[in-house]
């Protein structure tokens, strides 16, 4: 059976990405991904937030099919030429045929690309194939496009072009419990610290939790300027319709699309009248 590789670090693995996989999967279903543990933008002391946990970008990518997911350490390849690179790839799987986007680097000082591999098929005896530019709204997707939509609070367009919700992820913890004083209870998580970060502000969301159905929420992702008196921001949400303890609980936040964003209000009463209103916008999507 032929064997394919598919090269990418496929942070997000959204529509773009999928495009690259399922190329190669047309070809053969007995492919290799080849990608990182971690952005190699970390191993040049560059700061580094992902659209998506490297944990569910890997279930994503195998629930598209792939067989086998190499994690390579990229300071063990990072001095390796573009031609050494393909050698040890081509020595260790032999592959039939190799994927990867149209804009895909690799190798010292980024020397190979798509023109690199085409040339290298004869030698290396692969068939290469590049996935061109997938557009969307006039504009190639990409997941550095993703993190400046998701940056800006424009969620919707973000969760467009990945064909999949943002998800912020993580057990519930306790918090100062000043929602449950004024009638609207919220489940806290941390902010996973290397996710994208959207701006403070409110938002439609819905919450899985523990794997059980999805449930609408509104989240508050901020300083909380009219209740909170330290530094730290919070990720909360108010689950509608939903009483329940669920402390140390994991729950999964799909975030829909923003609602306002963060400001201070004169009191607890006006705060009361405004996430009446937001939980009414929510609830009408």
């Amino acid at each position: 059976m032929s064997t394919g590789l598919i090269l990418g670090f496929f942070d997000g693995v959204h529509k773009a990405h999928r495009a690259v996989i399922e190329s190669a999967l047309k070809e053969s279903d007995n492919v290799v991904l080849i990608t990182f543990k971690e952005s190699p933008a970390v191993y040049f002391g560059k700061s580094c937030e992902y659209i998506l946990s490297r944990e569910n970008s890997i279930k994503k990518i195998k629930n598209l099919g792939v067989n086998e997911i190499v994690e390579l350490d990229f300071s063990k390849i990072v001095s390796l030429s573009a031609e050494e690179y393909i050698e040890f790839l081509v020595n260790k799987y032999h592959p039939s045929y190799i994927s990867t986007g149209f804009n895909h680097t690799f190798g010292f000082n980024k020397q190979g690309n798509s023109k690199f591999l085409k040339e290298k098929e004869k030698k290396y005896h692969y068939k290469y194939i590049c996935t061109p530019p997938v557009i969307e709204d006039g504009e190639i997707i990409s997941s550095t496009l993703i993190r400046k939509y998701l940056s800006e609070g424009k969620i919707q367009k973000a969760n467009k072009l990945s064909e999949n919700n943002f998800i912020l992820e993580g057990d519930v913890i306790h918090g100062a419990r000043i929602g449950r004083t004024i009638g609207f209870p919220t489940a806290n998580i941390n902010y996973p610290a290397n996710i994208v970060k959207i701006p403070f502000g409110v938002y439609a969301a819905e919450v899985q939790i523990a794997g059980a159905e999805k449930l609408r929420g509104v989240m508050n992702w901020g300083m909380k300027p009219t209740v909170n008196n330290t530094n730290t921001p919070v990720a909360e949400v108010h689950i509608l319709d939903f009483n329940e303890d669920i402390y140390g609980k994991n729950i999964k936040v799909e975030v829909l699309r923003n609602i306002r964003m963060e400001k201070r209000f004169n009191g607890i009463e006006d705060l009361k009248v405004q996430i009446k209103e937001d939980i009414r916008n929510c609830s009408e999507l």
